[in-house]
Parts: C-alpha cells; sequence; structure tokens
C-alpha cells in the first residue's frame, strides 16, 4: 500500500478530488500555504494499492495543469537591496508536487 501526498494550487483541487472519487480513491484535503509565493494551496492524501498508484498518479496528472502567474515581488526586509527588483514578475505555478511513500500498517476505526 502507498500513501500519496499531492500538493495542488487551490484552483484545481476540486477538480482533482471530483477525478480522484470518480476513480474510486478516497482523499483527504488539507489547506495549507507554500513557502514560495505564500499563497493558499492544497495538500491530499490518498491512500491506494500498489496496483492502483499509476492510475492515480495519471488523474493527478491530468487534473493539475501549469500556467503562468504574475507575481508581486516582496521587499527586502533588511536583506540585500542590490538584488531586489521591484516589478511584477512572471513565474509558472500549478502543476502538482507528489509525494509516494510506502505504507507499512493501515487502521480504520
Amino acid at each position: 500500500m502507498k500513501l500519496i501526498m499531492a500538493v495542488v494550487q487551490d484552483k484545481d483541487s476540486n477538480r482533482l478530488v471530483n477525478a480522484l472519487g470518480e476513480g474510486n480513491f478516497r482523499t483527504t484535503k488539507l489547506a495549507t500555504t507554500g513557502g514560495f509565493l505564500k499563497e493558499g494551496n492544497t495538500t491530499l492524501m490518498v491512500g491506494c494499492e500498489d496496483e492502483k498508484l499509476d492510475d492515480a498518479l495519471k488523474i493527478i496528472k491530468d487534473n493539475c495543469s501549469q500556467r503562468e502567474q504574475m507575481v508581486a515581488p516582496i521587499s527586502p526586509m533588511g536583506g540585500n537591496a542590490d538584488s531586489y527588483i521591484p516589478q511584477p514578475v512572471k513565474v509558472e505555478v500549478g502543476g502538482a508536487t507528489v509525494f509516494v511513500l510506502p505504507i507499512e500498517s493501515y487502521f480504520q476505526f
């Protein structure tokens, strides 16, 4: 058995939870915050049998799109002001960061 932890953008989370449900995968949805953009995102925990891992990963890949977003820079606040660029920059966001962990035991009470 495996535990999939998928960190996705909030914009993709409802579509992904629905698609995982249609694939008979149970999910637990956690509200989280990213460290880079300081924006809300969603972390999904999905338990699955080893033979269904590829199916779950395909659903995640198919439902989490990457896109570009303009981000306002954060002031250096005591850092090196020489490298500070005071204008918005385009960054790629979205997609999914996925961790697959082996599960030694599983209990449901």
